[in-house]
């Protein structure tokens, strides 16, 4: 996302991120809405564009004040909360990937309508100005993954991976064709999946490969095999293939993670041990969000690391591998700062 304004120093998170931008204190807002926009509460647009990447300009705020939040497509979040004072307004770029179906690329969870959905929420939400152009080749970063990487489209459940797009400056994009209930091998045969995004990418293209929470009785040999046919057909294209091992499980045995929680399967084999000898034997980066993630969870134990999940009390279900909006925050900032530790493709169009 580009921001005209100060740039953010180091690691983004939602909160750093908040309130930026330009302010143009004291310039009356126009009171009518964009063309394409409708609503107050919250306020969605529509733009009949076909599918493709596109960089989307929006202008927040208005002549009172404004807590506004802008989500895309599947709930792909763009600008976490941000603050207005009346008669100001905020403008930011970013670049957005459009697709058919716009969420899942199987079409779990509804197929979205075509074109591009905007959807500014928060408690006092305002946008002034909208503009959509076709983005000039872009860096795209595509997602392969499962459900914990997806664009999932209906709340309280949330993958990393649309939870990372703010920190994304325009002129980069992140494409996400992660699946729920997707193996390692499931995700390479299926059409809608590996070969419909190999077929997209370009050279220096980043492809970010996490796979392991469905691989419960993968052999380590088909395991390794899979991975490899991913990163050499990434290869082939000219991409740049990036493992990230399997965020863990909140499956604790006294104050340490359970062997089940580190993604050991039924047959025994250790997945993200083998993700990484694939990753060193292949001469791939290997993003470790498994040691990442169980480091996160252990410092905050049983009890705090809930929040991180689904939770009855609050979400209406109890769901131990699949996170919260707030878990996948998280995540998500996990990945973006190994991405930035170890200058793998995407990082220097990170904020």
């Amino acid at each position: 996302m580009t921001l005209r304004g100060p740039v953010v120093a180091g690691l983004l998170t939602l909160a750093s991120l908040a309130g930026t931008g330009v302010s143009q204190a004291g310039v009356a807002a126009p009171q009518a809405l964009p063309a394409g926009c409708t609503g107050n509460s919250p306020i969605t647009c529509h733009y009949a564009v076909a599918p493709g990447r596109y960089d989307l300009t929006v202008s927040v705020g208005g002549a009172s004040a404004g807590q506004t939040e802008l989500w895309v497509e599947a709930r792909r979040l763009m600008l976490p909360v941000t603050s207005t004072a009346a008669g100001s307004v905020s403008t930011y770029t970013f670049t957005v990937d459009v697709r058919q179906p716009e969420g899942q690329p199987t079409g779990q969870g509804g197929t979205g309508t075509p074109g591009l959905d905007l959807r500014f929420t928060g408690s006092a939400p305002q946008v002034s100005a909208v503009s959509v152009r076709p983005a000039t080749q872009p860096l795209v970063a595509y997602l392969a993954g499962d459900s914990t990487v997806c664009d999932q489209p209906a709340a309280p459940y949330t993958g990393w991976g649309q939870m990372m797009t703010p920190a994304v400056r325009a002129g980069a994009v992140v494409a996400n064709y992660a699946d729920s209930g997707e193996s390692s091998g499931s995700f390479l045969s299926n059409p809608a999946l590996f070969p419909a995004l190999i077929s997209k990418v370009r050279a220096g293209d980043a492809v970010y490969i996490q796979f392991g929470h469905n691989d419960k009785q993968t052999s380590a040999s088909v395991y390794r095999g899979n991975l490899t046919s991913m990163i050499t057909q990434v290869r082939a294209k000219g991409g740049v293939p990036v493992l990230v091992t399997p965020p863990v499980r909140r499956i604790f045995d006294g104050t340490r993670l359970t062997a089940t929680a580190l993604h050991v399967n039924g047959v025994g084999v250790d997945l993200p041990a083998e993700m990484r000898a694939v990753g060193a034997a292949q001469r791939v980066p290997v993003v470790d969000l498994t040691a990442r993630s169980r480091a996160l969870l252990e410092s905050l134990g049983p009890a705090a690391s809930a929040a991180l999940y689904l939770r009855s009390s609050v979400d209406g279900v109890t769901d131990n591998t699949h996170f919260s909006q707030y878990g996948a925050s998280r995540m998500a900032g996990l990945v973006l700062q190994s991405i930035r530790e170890q200058g793998l493709p995407l990082a220097s169009s990170l904020r």
